[in-house]
């Protein structure tokens, strides 16, 4: 006699839902697979953007890597620029310097690999690294809060765009006071927000 155990229910503690949320990531058996889904979804969608200048993120912790497909958007037209978080340790805020291949990096106050004297400038467009996902632009990062407090301060704000594997997909989450919600989510099963018309 054989049984199924059921699927694990997601913690409703933050905390405990994000540990969960990683270990999913990183034991994916079809990451790769999901990955590259997630690479065509994003070259797609960046196709129907005005902007010239994005920042995005050095993956860590089975993250999907958004530099590949960023590096192919930018080939295409020089005026196109890609751009890292740099965290600020006194205000917990972000700024974003520019990134190419082969520019020199060091870590940064955490351990990420940032571009070392590059210059700095603003985003358009902000695409952002998500441990899990909810409903109508909901996110759930790693708990510092570095993308809320930098969103609440930059003007004009950045169009913002979340990037995860579909497994993150949390229904039941919802925003706190301070959270930021995203303007557009893409995962390898596609555009998840705004929802298709």
């Amino acid at each position: 006699m054989s049984f199924t155990l059921p699927p694990l229910e997601p913690s409703r503690d933050k905390a405990l839902l994000r540990r969960q949320l990683q270990a999913e990531r990183q034991g994916l058996i079809d990451r790769h697979q999901r990955a590259m889904q997630l690479q065509e979804v994003l070259r797609v969608w960046l196709v129907t953007r005005p902007d010239t200048a994005v920042g995005a993120y050095w993956p860590i912790k089975g993250e999907f890597d958004v530099l590949p497909a960023l590096y192919r958007w930018a080939e295409a037209d020089e005026r196109r620029c890609i751009g890292l978080p740099v965290i600020d340790r006194q205000t917990k805020q972000l700024r974003f310097q520019m990134w190419f291949p082969g520019c020199e990096m060091e870590e940064d106050a955490y351990g990420i690999p940032k571009p070392k004297d590059t210059p700095v400038f603003q985003p358009t467009l902000l695409l952002v690294p998500c441990v899990g996902y909810g409903p109508r632009g909901v996110r759930l990062g790693y708990g510092g809060g570095f993308y809320d407090r930098t969103l609440a301060t930059l003007s004009p704000r950045p169009t913002t765009c979340g990037l995860a594997f579909s497994n993150g997909f949390v229904p039941w989450l919802v925003p706190e006071p301070h959270d930021v919600p995203l303007d557009a989510m893409l995962t390898d099963e596609g555009v998840a927000w705004p929802a298709p018309q």
